[in-house]
């Protein structure tokens, strides 16, 4: 039954996809080339829509058959609103205020069935002050949300990640929804590698963060692994995305702006086809998936895992700035 889930799942993003891809040409839902693109292309844009679609199929066919518990379920429909305004936004430009707010209300209601995130486990230590946890865990989501619309910009960049973290989950929990994960993005993924014929969009990009830091809460309250090892797993994205806003704030840049300074943009514009920064970054978390094996293995040396892939990344920052200046 799961693996025939799973190919339904699979099929089902792939066709989407193309119908996506179809509508939106003719309705002209394109990205049009500029001076912050990375791609020279007009492109369709909003292909996450089948990803978020094939995604919803998935996990409402697995709370149907008690495969899913129904707080996780309940708390992962709070990007029903996220899949709304991300639908309005890949048309039609929507005000960031409006976005905040909708952002809040998905993390909210997240937050509320999951019952909040009561304890951090570090390893050595575990931080149990709920009424801080909540606060930090209420910008986390949000942050997560945002971060993965920021790092979705070459081809197949953020797809071949959540891929890639999802399968590293999986192997971790056992969970058949990181299954699904999987299948939602590869299926869109084979749209969008290089050269893209479809990008994902808001619609894709914003909930699948959204999902990705409301599982990790998930398995930190219900199957006690720690909420480091997913934010360690996802270091690449959140690292460049942070780095790069604390960096342009440093210089006096309008945050708001679009911009092409992250490291994965700055390494295109360097000379790297899209294909090998991706598969650069594969390599990456590959080897930050070692490290995150050496943390479940040794829990109480999880934040020096931390701290090295920290050190890891501000290295490889720093080698990016030799080749393409910030």
């Amino acid at each position: 039954m799961i693996v025939s889930l799973l190919i339904v799942v699979f099929v089902l993003s792939f066709v989407l996809t193309f119908v996506v891809k179809k509508y939106a040409e003719k309705m002209s839902i394109i990205d049009i080339p500029n001076d912050r693109s990375s791609h020279t292309v007009p492109t369709p844009r909003g292909g996450g829509l089948a990803i978020v679609i094939a995604w919803f199929v998935g996990i409402i066919f697995l709370f149907f058959v008690d495969l899913i518990e129904s707080n996780l379920f309940y708390a992962l429909l709070g990007a029903v609103p996220l899949m709304i305004v991300g639908i309005i936004d890949d048309s039609v430009d929507v005000k960031p205020i409006i976005r905040i707010l909708i952002q809040s209300f998905s993390t909210i209601w997240a937050l509320w069935f999951l019952g909040g995130l009561p304890e951090i486990d570090l390893g050595f230590y575990s931080f149990s002050n709920i009424y801080i946890n909540n606060i930090l865990i209420f910008f986390v989501i949000l942050w997560f949300i945002n971060l993965f619309n920021f790092i979705d910009g070459i081809d197949g960049y953020l797809a071949s990640g959540v891929l890639l973290f999802s399968i590293a989950l999986f192997v971790i929990t056992n969970n058949i929804i990181l299954l699904i994960s999987a299948v939602t993005v590869a299926g869109f993924l084979i749209w969008n590698w290089h050269p893209a014929k479809i990008f994902m969009g808001d619609v894709g990009s914003t909930v699948l963060g959204f999902n990705f830091i409301v599982l990790a809460v998930y398995f930190q309250n219900s199957e006690n692994i720690s909420f480091v090892i997913p934010i360690i797993l996802s270091s690449v994205f959140w690292f460049d995305t942070t780095l790069t806003l604390f960096r342009r704030f440093i210089n006096k840049e309008q945050l708001n702006k679009a911009h092409k300074k992250h490291a994965y943009q700055r390494l295109v514009q360097a000379g790297y086809s899209h294909q090998k920064v991706v598969v650069i970054s594969v390599i990456l978390n590959l080897i930050i998936i070692g490290f995150v094996s050496f943390a479940l293995f040794l829990p109480k040396f999880t934040l020096v895992s931390f701290f090295l892939v920290l050190v890891i990344l501000f290295g490889v920052v720093k080698i990016i700035d030799n080749k393409k200046s910030f």
